[in-house]
């Protein structure tokens, strides 16, 4: 088993970043590398739970989500192609008195075969840079994102497989 812990400060709130984290919708691999849109299925959504399965390259989870605390969200895998349901993300939210945020991940893979196995050994070794650059690009996405001039990213539903979608929206013209 393997666990890495990674750490980020960043400008964003622990809300836009939640916001991104439990977007299901079409792109979300622009936001997410390790969520590939061909994998994407939301099962079922809550207000303040997912169940998804997502993944890329030949691997797959399905996660429950669960975000009802405003400073956790907690990724739990309850079936995979490799991981065990050991295995899984948190996410650990901590505002700081100047308006930014750290973000803590704590990932968890355990492997349930050999190759999760193994897969699990090279992340928790040579590999975790590979966690360490999608997390780091997925919070310089975000915060591009939120610092776009009089715009905003707002969420309009799609399918049923894809809740949710990204869409710019304009405040001037929206009423917002």
């Amino acid at each position: 088993m393997s666990t890495i812990h990674l750490h980020r400060t960043t400008s964003i709130t622990a809300e836009q970043y939640i916001d991104a984290l439990t977007n299901f919708g079409l792109g979300r691999s622009k936001l997410f590398g390790n969520s590939a849109d061909e994998y994407l299925k939301v099962h079922r959504k809550g207000l303040s739970e997912a169940d998804v399965t997502e993944g890329s390259g030949g691997v797959w989870q399905r996660l429950h989500y669960d975000w009802s605390n405003p400073d956790r969200v907690v990724l739990t895998t309850t079936d995979s192609n490799v991981w065990s349901g050991s295995s899984g993300h948190t996410y650990i939210f901590t505002r700081r008195p100047d308006g930014s945020t750290d973000i803590d991940v704590v990932v968890v893979r355990d492997g349930k075969n050999v190759k999760g196995w193994l897969l699990g050994l090279v992340l928790g070794t040579v590999g975790r840079w590979v966690l360490e650059k999608a997390f780091t690009n997925s919070v310089k996405v975000v915060e591009a994102l939120s610092s776009t001039p009089r715009k905003f990213w707002s969420r309009a539903p799609t399918t049923v497989d894809r809740a949710r979608e990204w869409q710019p929206v304009d405040r001037v013209n929206s009423g917002f």
